[in-house]
């Protein structure tokens, strides 16, 4: 992945790290996640992650939407 990408969400539940995605992603925000988890028994984590010139807009988003 590009050095051009940063982290700006971790979580164990896949279908929360979709959702930000999918939710950044309409907001303009463009956003990938990387799974990181062990896929027989969920063991890990799943990265959401944003271009660099975007970040500051990527946490406002996820402060203003109470995503935890």
């Amino acid at each position: 992945m590009s050095e051009n990408w940063v982290k700006v969400y971790t979580t164990s539940n896949a279908f929360a790290a979709e959702v930000l995605k999918q939710g950044l992603t309409e907001a303009g925000i463009p956003a990938v996640t990387i799974n990181k988890q062990l896929s027989a028994y969920n063991i890990g984590e799943i990265n959401v992650l944003v271009n660099k010139v975007d970040f500051n807009k990527a946490i406002e988003y996820i402060v203003e939407n109470e995503i935890e």
